[in-house]
């Protein structure tokens, strides 16, 4: 994909210093190198929507544990990085791949796609009876704290509609939005970061790389939280009052006989 002499710096089969810096824009460059293809303006332009929808969503465990790393250990900023990313998993990041991987599963069954609203709808709600007789969450589905609806999520739709890029992994998704309520019996939201995992599984990034992208808006969305520490620290109060405010607990009968053992 890239190589480098003693005088030039090649990527992609050009030239980097004279074709690519300058004009080319980092999310267009990472998306070229995974897909191997220079991506469509419509194509970063939703690509890059969804970096800047997961770059940062305030105090979450991935943010309060880069900001205490780095509380801990100044002089190891990729520490303090590291430690954040290290954090995105199934509750928080991890359900960009969830989502995506979910989708791609449901439509890898199919010898065709739904033609008509109406047949994705049947789709969808033949597939969340599926998983609620199974006892299984579907992923993007419902939010912690957005409960009456993502904000990221109906701009995500339109910038993928009117870039002409809404493929089946978003109209599945959609269409479960509008069809879970009559099997779950209860309404919950799509989320943006599962919206994100749809809309990047229509512009053919694999699945299982998904999570990725995720992670790699979080690191844009970690390191402004760290340059934040630096401005107006908020580590050592944190650590302070989880600290002073912890309650003693007495080890259980039988543990200190089992740690003689």
């Amino acid at each position: 994909m890239g190589t480098s002499t003693e005088s030039t710096i090649s990527l992609l089969g050009r030239d980097l210093a004279d074709d690519l810096m300058g004009q080319v824009g980092f999310g267009e460059l990472v998306l070229w190198m995974v897909t191997q293809k220079r991506p469509s303006p419509g194509r970063v332009r939703l690509f890059e929507a969804c970096l800047v929808a997961l770059a940062d969503h305030g105090f979450t465990p991935t943010a309060i544990a880069a900001r205490l790393t780095y509380l801990s250990a100044p002089d190891s900023l990729q520490g303090a990085l590291a430690a954040g990313l290290l954090g995105g998993g199934s509750r928080f990041l991890g359900v960009t791949e969830d989502t995506g991987r979910f989708l791609a599963d449901v439509l890898a069954q199919r010898e065709d796609e739904p033609a008509t609203e109406a047949e994705w709808d049947a789709l969808a709600e033949e597939v969340v009876t599926r998983e609620r007789t199974a006892k299984r969450i579907i992923p993007g589905l419902g939010h912690p704290v957005h409960k009456q609806g993502d904000p990221r999520t109906p701009a995500l739709l339109r910038i993928a509609e009117e870039e002409g890029l809404t493929g089946p992994h978003l109209r599945l998704f959609e269409a479960i939005g509008r069809t879970h309520e009559r099997v779950l019996g209860r309404r919950l939201v799509l989320n943006g970061a599962g919206v994100c995992g749809a809309a990047l599984a229509d512009l053919d990034l694999p699945p299982d790389l998904l999570r990725g992208f995720a992670l790699l808006a979080r690191a844009g969305g970690l390191l402004g939280q760290l340059a934040e520490e630096r401005r107006r620290p908020m580590a050592m109060d944190t650590y302070l009052l989880v600290d002073r405010n912890a309650t003693y607990t007495a080890p259980e009968d039988g543990d200190d006989d089992a740690l003689r053992d």
